[in-house]
């Protein structure tokens, strides 16, 4: 059996059950038909709804009760989703530390889910310096998949991504002026590199454009870590818009809601179904 790192994170079988309704189906693959994969929304805020103190700003949130249930959902999708902003800011690491996992006492990656960073513009001037190869090449994650408007990447980053088993998925933008991608075409994209199910995690700008009823279809269910602080004004909020084309948009309203303590926090878990 392979050595269990420190860091290694425990959640209980018993906690888990609440979340199984929200989840991916444990071993199976969506039906042949399907065009998206299953795509959770998660991210943890404060009372006031916010995900830190200021643009650029990590901010933690969350106890090792709700930290250790991320994890495991982690374990649960093909992949992990985030914005470029936050791969800017907080340098992250993206892979799963709950016990049993590969690299958390067992070999190989399996439950290790692949990261995947939404950067139109190739911002990200990541390195093999950065955390995801770190833990890539320690075997406790996968390198990510990057997803850009750009037909040519930058031809270093690009090499650097495909030694190390990743890659830049180059899309065509919806408006050729803003180089804005479609959540739509993104979801297709990802189901079709076999990934089939999305844990997207943030930040702030990839939460809110996917909380608008154009996605609602799209979005197979929402994990809220709601932490007991309030970070005040200043902070970046989760603020879906409300207006579209100069149209209200009406108001969103989770359905088939739970609610569940971890420690301090409170996890609220719901969708969009009818």
């Amino acid at each position: 059996m392979a050595a269990i790192p420190k860091d290694t994170l425990q959640f209980p079988a018993e906690s888990r059950k609440f979340l199984d309704s929200y989840l991916p189906p444990a071993g199976q693959s969506l039906s042949n038909q399907s065009l998206y994969p299953f795509t959770t929304i998660t991210f943890a805020t404060s009372l006031d709804s916010q995900l830190s103190l200021s643009p650029g700003t990590q901010t933690v949130l969350s106890g090792h009760q709700s930290k250790a249930m991320t994890h495991y959902l982690r374990s649960r999708h093909d992949a992990i989703l985030i914005g470029v902003g936050t791969a800017i800011a907080d340098n992250p690491g993206l892979n799963c530390r709950i016990e049993g996992v590969g690299g958390y006492g067992s070999a190989g990656l399996e439950g290790q889910p692949r990261p995947i960073i939404i950067d139109p513009h190739a911002r990200w001037e990541f390195t093999e310096e950065n955390k995801i190869f770190e833990l890539a090449r320690d075997g406790k994650g996968r390198t990510p998949y990057i997803i850009t408007t750009l037909v040519n990447p930058p031809a270093e980053r690009a090499a650097l991504l495909n030694r190390a088993g990743g890659k830049y998925i180059t899309l065509v933008p919806t408006d050729s002026s803003s180089k804005k991608l479609d959540w739509k075409d993104i979801l297709k994209a990802l189901m079709a590199e076999r990934l089939n199910s999305i844990m997207i995690e943030g930040g702030a700008g990839v939460i809110n454009a996917l909380l608008a009823p154009e996605y609602f279809s799209v979005i197979s269910s929402v994990i809220i870590t709601i932490a007991p602080v309030w970070l005040g004004e200043g902070g970046v909020a989760v603020l879906p818009p409300r207006q579209n084309h100069g149209t209200a948009v009406p108001v969103a309203r989770l359905r088939h809601v739970k609610w569940h303590p971890f420690g301090e926090d409170v996890v609220l878990c719901g969708n969009f179904k009818e």
